[in-house]
């Protein structure tokens, strides 16, 4: 009964990533800059890897797949941020906080699952070369990408129940830039202890868990790579290293915040502008940076346009 004579909190009021107007304005030409970046990189990405008929491989499928979700992942997150940068008044509705909350969590779980299956693709590719094209096959690769936003679903689905069946009736300041499960579960005006363990048993254990059968994927191909020609082993790990470099990048920014008890959200702040804006502008450099196919592919979708342009 105690629990009805509360009131429910309607909105939440960010605390953002600083206080300091100036540097605000800042923040907010560099975020802008980095978000524009993120849909120009990945759009490109997507394009180029829909345009080239050399590209419509099972490496290059999931690459546009995860070129779609950073472009997702990140707009969740960096429109509200930059209008707040902006804004005296940084709040969010409870609804509008819960729907961020859940596409947050549907973009970043379908990005790890993708990231474990793009790990399992190599490892076909290298330690199964000719089983890879039956193995692998558009009917496989197409089912493997439905299955991860269907499990992706279902996480993120969790995650919101947890959050919103908690009451929370004051206060409302969230010291985030965005609404995350542990700072909105700080302010519920219950015990959350067990709400806790699950979300950490949730997101921490897919964290971890596809960490490590990516960790053990590429230790299998790296034994494998030693019969390999000097050509063969350079490609190979020039290919695992990008992705080895994308995955440290994302799934450890994952960890750090999911997997560890509730401690200092600013630090908490700084690791999430890595994995919702760092990392999205990262990826499409370094999967075209060092890969001779997207670049060549880059270049004939540029000159195709300088063509059509011309006529």
């Amino acid at each position: 009964m105690d629990g009805l004579n509360h009131t429910r909190v309607t909105h939440f009021v960010f605390l953002g990533l600083t206080s300091n107007h100036r540097l605000e304005l800042t923040l907010f030409v560099i975020f802008c800059t980095m978000y524009l970046l993120i849909l120009a990189g990945n759009g490109l990405i997507m394009v180029t890897v829909a345009s080239d008929r050399c590209l419509h491989t099972p490496m290059y499928f999931f690459l546009g797949n995860l070129s779609f979700i950073d472009i997702c992942h990140s707009s969740v997150t960096a429109p509200k941020m930059l209008l707040d940068f902006l804004s005296s008044q940084k709040t969010i509705s409870f609804n509008g906080c819960m729907a961020q909350l859940f596409f947050l969590h549907l973009c970043a779980c379908a990005e790890i699952f993708l990231l474990t299956i793009m790990a399992y693709d190599r490892y076909i590719a290298i330690c199964h070369p000719l089983q890879y094209m039956s193995l692998m096959s558009l009917k496989v690769c197409t089912w493997l990408v439905g299955a991860l936003w269907v499990g992706a679903m279902v996480h993120s689905l969790v995650q919101t129940v947890l959050t919103v069946q908690l009451p929370y009736c004051g206060p409302n300041i969230l010291d985030s830039f965005f609404c995350d499960v542990p700072p909105v579960i700080k302010l519920a005006c219950t015990d959350t202890y067990l709400t806790r363990v699950l979300i950490v048993s949730n997101s921490g254990m897919i964290s971890l868990v596809c960490y490590l059968a990516l960790l053990v994927s590429y230790i299998i191909i790296l034994v494998s790579l030693r019969g390999q020609t000097a050509e063969g082993l350079r490609k190979a790990l020039s290919t695992c290293a990008a992705h080895l470099l994308v995955v440290a990048l994302f799934l450890g920014h994952c960890i750090f915040i999911y997997t560890r008890p509730a401690g200092s959200f600013s630090a908490d702040k700084v690791v999430s502008v890595f994995y919702t804006v760092v990392t999205p502008v990262l990826n499409p450099v370094i999967y075209t940076l060092r890969n001779a196919e997207m670049k060549n592919s880059m270049k004939k979708l540029r000159d195709q346009k300088i063509f059509f342009m011309g006529t």
